[in-house]
């Protein structure tokens, strides 16, 4: 068997030797780090350890599971701290897989097949090895009781085995699928001791047995984590793991309020923050601790591209399964008034759902490679949208634009809509009137703009603000008409579109397809990302879906900057440099240090 074949991090030399404990594998081209190295290129070797870290989220929790389908009321903050995959993703490339539990692999071109080999120094944290029996375990649980994406891709592997107890082999035979060798790698490896498999569906608050660089160590339920450094975690010394989890603790806070999260950090009881608000980022700094150095305030540069984040329409829902509706709806978000009176200019309008990016269609027209893959669909892509000439609709910024107003009316009676007096009613006279559900104060205050916007054509949107775990329970049951939602950008999408907008995931519990679309032109287009084996022919796939994305007006874009925006006080330190595609809201636990 050849092994290092197309994207695994060895040379192809034919021989049938042992594997490297440092393989990697990309989703396309080669990995950037052959082994042996020494340590992932964004972090210190050196960093000091000890010392403590408070990080605090929105929001609050009810279960310490975070993979199965209530997870969306899981505690944040433990995945990668307390729990680990078969291989580390690392931030600093499009997607590539260094091994961890998984020491290497094997894989043939045509990805056809995946072997993990086990390190056989891995083990959880009570002291018991990790075996090829856990990650059966694992496998079957997840792909029986996981979350909706776990369950859809873990469904398409054929047989599982285990040759032997550090050696577990996965057949994809016919998937064509060159992502499903990662998509496993990323897998979460449960004790199959120590995991209650018959409640696995239940919240729980009993912290696991994991294999994690930290245990988790005091719980206050929905307010607080307390996470402990394991002096004994088995993985310290690996070149993916050195630099990394200074800290002997790790404090994770809920704050229900993101006003009362703010007054934290700035009293200190938080470290860091990622700020996504920008009045707050234009004025709400402006005090002494930002002034005198203690906290440091910085917008760093992120490769990644930038997504989207917008108001979703549930078209399970009429009058939203017309697209004219959605069209119309769209039409009267007003981005430059905001952009103007609320954010300081700081935004820029989200045209694709992989802005700033070779990813994105926005401004190119369709090529051959395109054109091929779509031919298939000759309605699925608008005109405009496949020539590149599309943007989302400009206002002239007054908040009362009359040919907004009117271009939305037109679309409206179109699709059988009238203004009686000053309420927009269908043919049997029945009021459009919709509602939107919002979690926090930001989005409330957005959805009433948005709301009167609507109010000037006749429309009536309520606004429903929820807390965190009914807006979380509302949304995986698709209890809405339009809400808020964030489609996060890879710079390599793949198997997480299926969740997102394949007509299988549609009517699923918990998936993320938000809009309930179904579209064979979709489908075609996931399934063509995930089989491309060249850049080009992988470029060609997104920015065609990304055409049908926009096509089909699912939602209203919303905006996005070109920074991310951080602050955190001095008592932190960093690495030199951040990884190419950004920060999280977990990177300070994971390769900062605390000051001497």
């Amino acid at each position: 068997m050849l092994r290092g074949l197309l994207g695994i991090g060895v040379i192809a030399t034919g021989l049938a030797g042992r594997a490297m404990a440092d393989e990697a594998i990309a989703s396309h081209g080669t990995p950037a780090l052959m082994a042996p190295f020494a340590a992932l290129p964004f972090v210190d070797p050196a960093a000091p350890k000890g010392g403590r870290v408070s990080l605090c989220f929105l929001g609050t929790f009810d279960s310490l599971n975070p993979f199965n389908l209530k997870a969306g009321s899981t505690a944040q903050g433990m995945v990668t701290n307390v729990y680990e995959s078969l291989m580390t993703r690392s931030p600093d490339e499009p997607f590539t897989l260094y091994g961890l539990i998984a020491r290497s692999l094997d894989t043939d071109e045509a990805r056809s097949f995946v072997t993990f080999h086990l390190d056989p120094s891995a083990h959880f944290s009570d002291g018991t090895p990790i075996r090829a029996e856990d990650v059966l375990f694992s496998f079957d649980l997840l792909k029986r009781h996981g979350r909706p994406q776990q369950r859809a891709a873990f469904g398409l592997v054929h047989t599982v085995s285990a040759p032997d107890p550090l050696t577990v082999r996965f057949d994809l035979t016919g998937l064509d699928d060159r992502e499903m060798p990662l998509t496993l790698g990323l897998m979460p490896v449960l004790s199959k001791q120590h995991t209650d498999a018959g409640h696995f569906d239940n919240a729980t608050l009993v912290p696991p047995v994991s294999s994690g660089p930290y245990r988790i160590t005091a719980v206050d339920p929905g307010q607080k984590l307390t996470l402990t450094r394991d002096p004994h975690y088995w993985a310290k010394d690996l070149p993916v793991r050195r630099g990394f989890f200074n800290f002997d603790t790790v404090a994770l806070t809920y704050y229900r309020d993101a006003n009362g999260l703010f007054e934290a950090f700035k009293a200190g009881l938080c470290d860091y923050r990622i700020e996504t608000e920008p009045t707050r980022w234009l004025t709400g700094y402006d005090i002494p601790a930002v002034r005198d150095g203690r906290i440091t305030k910085q917008a760093i540069p992120s490769g990644l591209p930038k997504g989207m984040e917008g108001i979703a329409f549930n078209t399970r829902r009429a009058p939203l399964d017309d697209i004219r509706v959605r069209e119309a709806l769209g039409q009267m978000f007003d981005f430059e008034w905001l952009d103007q009176n609320l954010f300081g200019g700081l935004y820029t309008r989200t045209g694709s759902f992989f802005a700033d990016s070779e990813l994105s269609s926005a401004g190119r027209p369709a090529d051959g490679r395109e054109r091929a893959l779509l031919a298939p669909f000759p309605d699925a892509v608008r005109p405009d949208i496949m020539a590149g000439t599309w943007t989302p609709p400009r206002s002239d910024g007054s908040g009362r634009d009359r040919h907004q107003a009117e271009a939305a009316l037109t679309l409206l009676g179109k699709a059988g809509y009238r203004l009686n007096g000053s309420t927009l009613v269908d043919a049997k006279g029945t009021p459009l009137a919709l509602e939107i559900m919002a979690a926090d104060r930001h989005q409330e205050r957005l959805a009433l703009i948005y709301a009167d916007s609507l109010r000037r054509i006749g429309v009536t949107l309520t606004v429903r603000t929820v807390d965190e775990v009914q807006y979380q329970r509302r949304r995986q049951s698709f209890e809405f008409d339009l809400m808020f939602g964030t489609w996060t950008a890879s710079p390599s999408p793949g198997m997480e579109q299926r969740s997102r907008w394949s007509s299988a995931s549609a009517d699923q519990p918990a998936s993320y397809n938000l809009a309930g679309a179904r579209s064979p032109a979709l489908d075609a287009l996931i399934a063509a990302m995930l089989a491309a084996r060249t850049h080009e022919d992988f470029v060609a796939a997104v920015r065609a879906y990304d055409r049908v994305l926009l096509s089909g007006f699912y939602i209203v874009p919303l905006y996005h900057t070109k920074e991310q925006w951080i602050a955190y006080w001095s008592r932190l330190g960093h690495p030199e440099r951040f990884p190419l595609f950004g920060v999280s809201n977990v990177t300070p636990s994971e390769t900062w240090w605390r000051q001497p």
